[in-house]
């Protein structure tokens, strides 16, 4: 559920990422005034599949888009339509919603900036953070690994998609996924399997072949930040390459 009112649109497709490791995203829904929606608000809650909730402001100073997420949070809780709520806010004015959805045994999460006061974040289960100044994007607006590729000529590789040759990527967001799964995990790793779930739901329209692999397993290969391992129980596993020291290099 989208704040609209009270976060920038930039954040809602980290807040996605977050919140599909809970489980699919099904009540997708962007709150707000006239003034909010009519703006760049609605080219996002479009292209992002959310429906948008519009309140009137029936006076000056009064917010009737927080008291409409509280209710419908509150009603999709009561009739069994989730029992996992991820508001992306920064006002601590939702602490209390987050206390009493708690109470009848919802987990709830935070999606909020830097400026998010404790009272909002101690009042979840789990709060993200979600900084616009340590987000790197390229030209297209993509995050991309800062590593250098294994080999130079790693970087010039290209596979072919529907007879058109495609550059070898690898996107930021992956290491983030394997970096958010994996660490709650006890062995420190997740099943490819999952992991492509995972990204599935974020993003319903990925496939390794836009970023010019011919599936997950060998992109994921390409990087230098994460490793993988052949289960005994068959399948593949991933996990965060372990981190050399300068000395150990140096030797």
């Amino acid at each position: 559920m989208l704040d609209c009112d009270n976060v920038p649109t930039e954040i809602v497709e980290h807040a996605l990422r977050m919140g599909a490791q809970f489980g699919r995203v099904v009540v997708r829904r962007g709150y707000g005034n006239h003034a909010t929606l009519s703006n760049k608000w609605q080219d996002v809650l479009v292209r992002q599949a959310f429906t948008p909730c519009l309140q009137y402001q029936y006076a000056s100073g009064k917010n009737t888009a927080d008291i409409a997420l509280a209710l419908e949070a509150l009603e999709a809780l009561f009739d069994g339509r989730a029992d996992t709520f991820c508001l992306v806010t920064s006002d601590s004015d939702f602490s209390y919603l987050c206390r009493k959805l708690r109470e009848r045994g919802a987990t709830v999460c935070i999606v909020g900036e830097p400026k998010t006061p404790d009272a909002l974040r101690n009042a979840c289960d789990q709060f993200f953070e979600w900084d616009r100044s340590a987000k790197e994007a390229s030209e297209d607006g993509e995050a991309v690994e800062p590593e250098t590729p294994k080999t130079g000529a790693a970087k010039e590789e290209i596979s072919r998609t529907d007879g058109k040759p495609l550059p070898k990527r690898r996107p930021l967001f992956l290491v983030e996924a394997v970096t958010l799964l994996a660490g709650d995990a006890s062995e420190g790793k997740v099943r490819l399997d999952a992991l492509g779930q995972y990204l599935k739901r974020t993003d319903p329209s990925f496939s390794p072949n836009l970023y010019g692999h011919s599936g997950l397993l060998n992109m994921v290969k390409t990087y230098d930040l994460l490793t993988t391992q052949r289960e005994e129980t068959g399948g593949w596993s991933v996990g965060l390459a372990p981190k050399t020291s300068t000395a150990t290099q140096s030797s």
